[in-house]
């Protein structure tokens, strides 16, 4: 037995994910399917010398194993930390939605959190100018509840068939395989709906000081439904209790080079220490009425709903108080589905979060298989009680003799038709064509107050990282930044062209 290390320093920076004491005996090792190893380093040869035999079965599963160990990437939200925690709930919300986890102030609802980077790969540096993801998973007595939320409150796009294209720009030049600026400005110049959302990420809201110190977002519109089937329209706010802090693009790049895990081990120091991090939840609510005659449309996710019109509602409040024990399994294999909504909740006709219902499942049944849902950290906490049979990676008993349709005459499970799925009367008709979200003037009115909120040192931030980016681009790029920046504010446009001219 090797003698464990004296003096072992632990290195300050680095998450202490092996803390583990050194006398500890885990007993013999095994292979894949419990059988004991006789030798773990030496294979089984023909003589010192002579080739490995065929029959070294350990040798084999191990190495193939290994050949496999690695699963598809997320194509948005690869580079992420987690952490496990709980929900409570702090105000009275009963009257307006009948799900379970709401039910009672004091009430907790274990819960799993993963934050990441939107647009970038598995290998990039936490501290890059992007979006952040925003995953909540609930898991309430009625099943899994999923908030698949941004840092930000509005979208770059409010169509889904934008979706790949706007992450697509983010990505990759297919010729180069380096990020590229004009294939970035070219897409959004020609799409200036997005800018609300580009003047938040080249603020310095754009890079935050890690994931404990950024607010979190539901972006779109959600419906609650009463007990009485009454619905009302809902925007979920999820406000740090650790303060807001970004970074300025000059330490956010100093970081990229000699701490790129930089978030994720925060979290997980801060954690260790506990000092566990918290946020609040709040709800802006309409009427469904109100939401008819806003002044903008709240289905649209490049828009914000002011505050001073629809009031922050306080609901509850979640902590994260434990780390994963293995990152794996528990944060690469979380699989995270705005499709996932309890009895209560239920989406609204937001066209983006539309199409996420599809495509975040889709996803998951790519990555991890169709039976992803019996994952230990995707698993519910209630039965599981459905027909749904078979597939690659069954965990548990199948549904073991009981019959696999419905209906039956054995006593299988069945519909509840008191499930509060949809709002009472609800009703939708129109005739079937492609509608267009026509460009106009109110597209750049809530960027234009974005602007002029900001102080001017953040102003003066905001277009230095413009200029920045934009300037590696062409010319007629360029040229067309200022102009969709001239129908937010002519003098944004001007300060912004200045600063060009001099990069």
């Amino acid at each position: 037995m090797i003698p464990p290390p004296k003096n072992v320093k632990q290195d300050a920076r680095a998450p202490s994910t092996t803390e583990l004491p050194l006398d500890q005996n885990l007993g013999r090792i095994t292979n894949s399917v419990g059988i004991p190893v006789v030798n773990e380093i030496n294979p089984l040869t023909v003589g010192p010398h002579g080739p490995i035999l065929l029959q070294d079965a350990y040798l084999i599963d191990k190495l193939s194993h290994f050949d496999r160990e690695r699963i598809p990437e997320r194509v948005v939200h690869a580079k992420g930390g987690g952490a496990h925690g709980y929900f409570e709930v702090t105000k009275d919300v009963s009257h307006l939605t009948c799900a379970d986890f709401l039910s009672a102030v004091g009430k907790r609802t274990p819960m799993f959190a993963r934050f990441s980077t939107v647009a970038k790969e598995m290998g990039s540096a936490d501290t890059v100018r992007n979006p952040r993801g925003f995953a909540l998973k609930f898991y309430t007595q009625e099943g899994n509840f999923d908030m698949v939320g941004n840092n930000t409150p509005v979208f770059f796009e409010r169509n889904p068939s934008a979706f790949k294209d706007l992450i697509a720009v983010q990505k990759r030049d297919p010729r180069t395989h380096l990020p590229s600026a004009n294939m970035f400005w070219d897409y959004f110049t020609l799409r200036p709906v997005s800018f609300h959302q580009l003047l938040i990420q080249f603020s310095n809201r754009g890079t935050p000081d890690g994931f404990r110190h950024m607010h979190g977002y539901s972006s779109h519109t959600y419906k609650l439904i009463n007990h009485n089937g009454l619905v009302h329209y809902v925007k979920w706010h999820f406000r740090t209790n650790q303060g807001v802090k970004n970074l300025s693009a000059k330490h956010a790049e100093e970081l990229a080079g000699t701490e790129p895990d930089y978030a994720i081990q925060d979290l997980f120091n801060a954690i260790e220490r506990k000092e566990y991090p918290s946020w609040t939840l709040y709800f802006q609510v309409l009427t469904e009425k109100e939401a008819l005659n806003y002044k903008y449309d709240v289905l649209d996710v490049t828009k914000v709903i002011s505050q001073k019109d629809f009031p922050l509602q306080e609901v509850g409040r979640f902590v994260l108080d434990r780390n994963p024990e293995n990152y794996f399994a528990e944060v690469e294999q979380a699989a995270f589905a705005p499709s996932h909504l309890v009895p209560g909740i239920a989406p609204s006709a937001d066209r983006m979060l539309q199409g996420r219902l599809f495509s975040y499942t889709d996803t998951h049944l790519h990555r991890l298989g169709p039976n992803h849902a019996q994952l230990p950290i995707n698993s519910p906490i209630n039965p599981i009680n459905t027909t749904i049979r078979d597939g690659p990676l069954i965990m548990g008993a199948n549904g073991g003799r009981n019959p696999p349709y419905y209906p039956n005459s054995y006593g299988g499970p069945h519909p509840d038709p008191n499930v509060r799925e949809y709002e009472n009367d609800y009703n939708v008709e129109g005739i079937v064509g492609r509608y267009e979200y026509e460009l106009c003037e109110r597209d750049f009115e809530q960027p234009r107050a974005l602007f002029k909120l900001l102080a001017a040192s953040e102003q003066q931030d905001l277009i230095s990282n413009l200029a920045e980016d934009v300037a590696m681009t062409h010319e007629y790029i360029q040229r067309r930044v200022v102009g969709v920046l001239e129908r937010i504010d002519a003098t944004f446009a001007k300060r912004v062209q200045e600063a060009l001219a001099k990069s």
